[in-house]
């Protein structure tokens, strides 16, 4: 009885083992994690940023032209919280911020319209993350009432766009 029990218990291991080494494995910049692609990880190395792995949109409207969102940053870690204030500050529907605050995507629904500084890492890893137009794509930092800033996937250029201008939309996700 004893025997039967330990190679019960010893199969039991066994057959773990994958299961444990699944959850052991490195994230890095490329790895396919929490529904779309690493791009982003901070300098501890336990967070960073999602890509979606194809566009939402490529012609699209942030919205709410001559209207002031205000408390939007370009800064990286700024976008989830620029994409909530867009949603609540501005009534139009399918806008850049709201196709990415609406998302549900391979079994994950906090996905937002990245900050500047957010859009500027993925167009430096724009070859790992794959499958950017040669064009411009929305953040979600404003810039003033009519413009909104935008970065070029082409020459890496950011600028302003004129909200009411349709652009392309990636959503992200922090882990």
């Amino acid at each position: 009885m004893k025997t039967s029990f330990r190679l019960f218990i010893l199969l039991g291991f066994i057959l773990a083992i994958p299961s444990l080494c699944a959850f052991s494995q490195p994230i890095n910049i490329g790895t396919n994690y929490g529904g779309g692609i690493i791009f982003y990880m901070d300098g501890t190395g336990n967070h960073g940023l999602i890509a979606a792995a194809s566009d939402q949109s490529s012609a699209t409207q942030w919205g709410c032209f001559g209207t002031s969102i205000g408390g939007t940053h370009g800064a990286i870690g700024n976008g989830q919280t620029n994409t909530t204030a867009i949603v609540n500050g501005c009534s139009e529907v399918s806008t850049a911020a709201s196709i990415c605050h609406n998302l549900v995507l391979n079994g994950f629904n906090d996905w937002f319209l990245p900050s500047k500084g957010e859009l500027n890492q993925m167009y430096i890893k724009k070859t790992v993350i794959g499958g950017f137009a040669n064009d411009e794509y929305w953040s979600s930092s404003e810039y003033d009432v009519y413009t909104a800033w935008t970065q070029d996937f082409t020459s890496g250029k950011q600028e302003r766009s004129a909200k009411k201008n349709t652009k392309n939309v990636r959503a992200i996700r922090a882990f």
